[in-house]
């Protein structure tokens, strides 16, 4: 199935088409097939007849070949747009026709859709399949398809220790194509189905895992992605809430596990006013009572945002680029409040090139959200921080990251222990609260250890793998001087960012 989806793709490829965009298409007639395939099943639980209107279904394009199949699926997607809140108006929220060719879009609507049975094939597999091509999709530079797509084995690490539960609500606020709701609900069928009754390994994940997608085509794969791996109903509310922008507007539900990558980048379209009530001329401001600081860092407003979203005695694991930890500023008055109101147990220091975004330097800082201390004494005793750069070297396509990469962090962050039992090593190494807010703006980019490679010449790296970190050490530089530009009050280029190339 995977070889068939992604040799008709290059077809496509040739025709114009991107590989998201093919994906995109795919997605809207794997809907259609798979609610036709439940529509005639006599023993499926689920009727779609009423969510998806006769003559504007499956039956009703197969009926149908060449111009004529053509205009008509244009003419189904205009009509299936028009359910905003299911999981039917989140995948067709906007959607065109990007296969003009009536030949090729009826070789895939009759070969390749057409011919398999989609609903009885296993989630794993369809999953599997669908999450395949958004990876291929990612590697496109062209369309920025990457700044949705977080590296897989990262995911799994950071699911792996915050351990999600069949009675956690799972949430992602910046969820691209969802893959970190994929693999929590994933963590969750391995670890836990054995304990759940039949009612509730069908409710699975029902209700209890939701995203938010800004950009509407993204969205669109999320709530696919996830409707193939078996979350969500074809008739049932979406889990994906798209086209909105979460920093938007107070948290209207909380979660006890969040999972994100929020997307990179210092600009941000809109300007909050704290509580401190400072705000930055912008073309659209709006006011978020829950935040203390205000910032234009899209980075620093979902950290605020996540401090909002992650419920009492919940926990968050957050990819955050390196100016959210010292940043001054509001960046200094979020992070006193990171420690102070939370937990801040763990920082993993990320190494460059695992990322499609050039240039970035990030972490993940994993959290707990406390009850108020009556006394008045910070919730973060020791913070604990895993130095994954120093001396790690790795690029997309030579040397990929990889899950038993991770391995060694995931054995030291020991999340079947107390953090008070936790050992440190050459990588791994605690700071108390004292230290950290003494440090000069309570800066938490903490390094400690030197590259090998700058001592011995034998380990010298190969040369396309040092071009690639200048590059990247360039662009995340020069995105930190724009930074401090904007700071100051400078008006800085909206392509300060794009000076340099990203390879």
């Amino acid at each position: 199935m995977v070889a068939k989806l992604w040799n008709y793709c290059n077809v496509l490829r040739d025709n114009g088409l991107s590989t998201i965009e093919y994906v995109e298409q795919l997605s809207f007639l794997l809907f259609l097939k798979m609610a036709d395939e439940i529509t005639s099943d006599p023993f499926a639980e689920s009727d779609l007849t009423e969510i998806v209107p006769k003559g504007y279904d499956w039956q009703s394009l197969v009926s149908k070949k060449g111009p004529e199949l053509e205009a008509h699926y244009r003419e189904i997607l205009t009509e299936l747009a028009k359910h905003p809140g299911s999981t039917l108006g989140t995948i067709f929220a906007k959607a065109q026709n990007r296969i003009t060719e009536p030949a090729l879009l009826e070789k895939l609507v009759v070969d390749l859709i057409g011919k398999q049975d989609w609903t009885i094939a296993g989630t794993d597999l369809k999953g599997d399949a669908y999450e395949g091509l958004l990876a291929r999709g990612a590697e496109d530079t062209k369309t920025g398809a990457g700044q949705y797509f977080t590296p897989r084995p990262l995911i799994d690490a950071m699911v792996e220790v915050t351990r999600p539960t069949p009675d956690d609500t799972i949430t992602d606020p910046a969820c691209g194509t969802g893959g970190f709701l994929i693999a929590a609900h994933t963590y969750i069928r391995a670890h836990h189905m054995r304990d759940l009754t039949r009612e509730q390994r069908v409710d699975l994940g029902q209700g209890t895992i939701f995203g938010t997608e800004l950009v509407t085509g993204t969205a669109r794969l999320a709530a696919m992605n996830l409707l193939l791996h078996g979350i969500g109903t074809s008739d049932g509310p979406s889990l994906i809430e798209g086209g909105k922008d979460a920093l938007s507007t107070k948290p209207g539900r909380h979660a006890s596990l969040v999972l994100a990558n929020p997307p990179f980048g210092k600009k941000s379209a809109i300007t909050v006013i704290g509580t401190d009530g400072k705000a930055e001329k912008e073309d659209i401001s709006y006011d978020r009572d829950d935040f203390r600081a205000t910032t234009t860092n899209k980075q620093l407003n979902f950290v605020q945002h996540i401090m909002s979203l992650t419920a009492i005695d919940g926990r968050a694991a957050v990819v955050l680029p390196d100016n959210v930890l010292f940043e001054g500023g509001a960046g200094e008055k979020i992070r006193r409040r990171l420690l102070h109101e939370f937990d801040l147990h763990t920082i993993l220091r990320l190494p460059t090139g695992i990322f499609y975004a050039g240039g970035v330097k990030a972490n993940v800082l994993f959290f707990d959200k406390k009850t108020p201390r009556a006394d008045g004494k910070p919730h973060t005793t020791k913070l604990w921080v895993y130095d994954f750069r120093t001396g790690k070297h790795f690029t997309l396509k030579t040397k990929a990251l990889r899950r038993p990469d991770l391995d060694e962090f995931v054995e030291a962050y020991a999340a079947d222990k107390p953090h008070s039992e936790r050992a440190e090593s050459e990588r791994f190494k605690s700071f108390t609260y004292e230290e950290l807010i003494a440090r000069d703006k309570v800066n938490l980019d903490i390094t400690w250890m030197k590259d090998p490679a700058l001592d011995d010449a034998d380990s010298l790296l190969p040369p396309e793998v040092i071009a690639q970190e200048i590059v990247e050490d360039l662009q995340a530089a020069l995105s930190e001087f724009a930074a401090i530009a904007e700071a100051l009050g400078s008006e800085v280029p909206a392509d300060a960012e794009e000076v340099l190339p990203e390879s």
